[in-house]
């Protein structure tokens, strides 16, 4: 059978193991999947994709679907790649493997959400409520089982670049006097100096800022920052906020940026002297 037909098996679910499939892959039938097509130049069919997946017969397979439907592909092959391209390349939206060599999806998903507002959508062999809750907690915005239909996949890629380009608001910038934040460059500056923050500190930080105003429940910050399965360990969120607040604060022990919410959780605020003497826009 030639490559074509056992791709056809595969988007029917009559698939073959990916190692058969990528046997069975020659120059010519790789030309034939993924040489030129009639691309269409609509926004969301130039959008950069991120295969993140350890299985090269995968990245394979999606990449060949992926260019011949008009997108550009990029890929990596880990947690850490996957992180380090997104900061790097700046995808449209990320296609990521539950189970990766290095860490596990949910972790990489919620190491990615940092500095990543686009869509992302898990790809998995797990089929199970837990692995979907915990998916989806983690910050993906989809969760997709395999074997799929290339068609649904597709669909799903498009539903949520359609989504992401009406939805899409940039990451949260805080600038006064004594204090930088800014996330999508995940700097931070405090009284002109530049200070280095651990990924947890930042990623904190981050959850504070974009909500900034609101206060946000222990529960709510365990979850996003240390996992579902952590929302009962609000000293380990303790710690990291008395860290937060060495670092960035005048006087720690009177904050006036992260502010203690009694008996609920924490709030970022802007000092009320720092609005004060932030520019003004000229009418």
């Amino acid at each position: 059978m030639n490559f074509l037909g056992l791709l056809q098996g595969f988007l029917t679910g009559n698939f073959l193991p990916f190692s058969n499939l990528a046997d069975s892959v020659t120059d010519s039938s790789r030309a034939v999947l993924c040489g030129p097509t009639k691309r269409d130049d609509s926004p969301m069919n130039n959008a950069t994709l991120l295969v993140v997946d350890d299985e090269p017969q995968i990245r394979r397979v999606l990449q060949a679907t992926l260019l011949n439907a008009g997108y550009d592909v990029i890929q990596a092959k880990s947690g850490q790649e996957g992180i380090e391209r997104v900061l790097r390349e700046r995808p449209d939206l990320i296609l990521l493997d539950f189970n990766l060599p290095d860490m596990s999806g949910p972790e990489a998903c919620r190491k990615v959400r940092s500095s990543f507002v686009g869509p992302i959508i898990m790809v998995t062999v797990r089929n199970s409520q837990h692995d979907k809750i915990e998916a989806l907690d983690s910050g993906a915005d989809d969760y997709l089982v395999k074997p799929f239909e290339m068609g649904e996949l597709l669909a799903r890629v498009r539903a949520a670049l359609r989504r992401s380009t009406t939805t899409a608001q940039p990451l949260a910038k805080i600038q006064t006097p004594d204090l930088i934040v800014d996330i999508e460059k995940r700097i931070v500056d405090v009284r002109g100096d530049r200070i280095h923050l651990t990924p947890r500190e930042f990623d904190v930080l981050r959850l504070l800022v974009t909500d900034q105003g609101k206060p946000l429940t222990y529960k709510r910050i365990l979850q996003a920052v240390w996992g579902p399965d952590y929302w009962e360990e609000t000293e380990n969120l303790r710690v990291v906020i008395n860290q937060l607040r060495k670092k960035i604060e005048k006087d720690p022990a009177r904050p006036s940026y992260i502010l203690t919410e009694p008996r609920l959780g924490y709030r970022f605020q802007i000092p009320s002297e720092a609005r004060d003497r932030r520019p003004r826009r000229k009418l």
